[in-house]
């Protein structure tokens, strides 16, 4: 366990500097990235001072949810980008350079083109300082709730993940998936920046079980924020993270296994 972590430290760091070779490319996408999120969020803000809440949840609220999910992905993306990448890998044929390496595959994949998301890092942590100030200062939540909204967002963090290499896993049987990635990442995603009582309750049971982005954010916030369900449900859904890790895993397994070589 330690070796290995200790190699992924080492994989990283060679990532990051070939990546700061190019130093103002690392810069300008990290404020383009930055400035896609302040326009998602002011959009969101702008909406809620229009009509004060969404189905109960107050601007603060709302912003709690979108700094939990905001911080998850950015904690998936800045650890294991490429897996979001998988298939140009499959593409071009990169994916047999990764196989002949004397190390897992997954390891290896998710320490290539490592880029720390410093922009989603430093507004999702600004949001969530907005919000739980302010929900503090009213009295809505105690300090219990740092340690927990802490919890949350790992648990989001590996919920996201899971999703994410499920999704490339499919690339192994469909090749091209950039199409389904935009439907259980980034429109999945999208959706959970908001609160899950504003969908149709079909929509609402996809969020929470095939595509279960909700369990990220919506859940823990429910628990955490507005004291429903109980204790027990962020305890299931940091649970919940783990099992779904693992059956991602299976699946990329089996993946690998079936992987034919482009001939490249």
């Amino acid at each position: 366990m330690r070796n290995g972590l200790r190699m992924y430290v080492l994989l990283i760091r060679a990532s990051m500097r070939s990546r700061m070779q190019y130093k103002f490319n690392f810069i300008f996408s990290s404020l383009m990235a930055a400035l896609v999120n302040v326009a998602e969020f002011l959009m969101v803000a702008l909406v809620l001072d229009r009509f004060g809440s969404v189905k109960g949840w107050s601007l603060h609220e709302v912003a709690y949810l979108y700094a939990v999910i905001l911080l998850s992905k950015a904690i998936y993306r800045s650890l294991a980008s490429d897996v979001h990448h998988l298939e140009k890998y499959l593409m071009s044929g990169d994916m047999d350079a990764l196989l002949i390496r004397p190390l897992p595959v997954l390891f290896v994949l998710m320490t290539q083109n490592f880029r720390l998301l410093v922009g989603e890092f430093g507004q999702g942590l600004l949001v969530l300082a907005y919000a739980m100030t302010h929900m503090l200062r009213v009295g809505q939540i105690g300090w219990e709730a740092i340690p927990l909204t802490v919890i949350a967002i790992g648990s989001g963090a590996l919920i996201l993940f899971a999703i994410g290499l499920a999704t490339a896993s499919a690339g192994f049987w469909l090749t091209r998936i950039e199409e389904l990635q935009n439907v259980t990442e980034d429109a999945a995603r999208s959706a959970a920046q908001y609160p899950l009582d504003v969908y149709p309750g079909w929509l609402r049971y996809i969020l929470l079980t095939f595509l279960p982005v909700g369990l990220a954010n919506y859940v823990p916030a429910s628990v955490i924020i507005r004291h429903e369900y109980g204790g027990w449900a962020l305890a299931a859904v940091t649970v919940m993270a783990f099992v779904f890790v693992l059956l991602a895993g299976r699946l990329w397994k089996l993946g690998i296994s079936r992987y034919q070589s482009t001939g490249t």
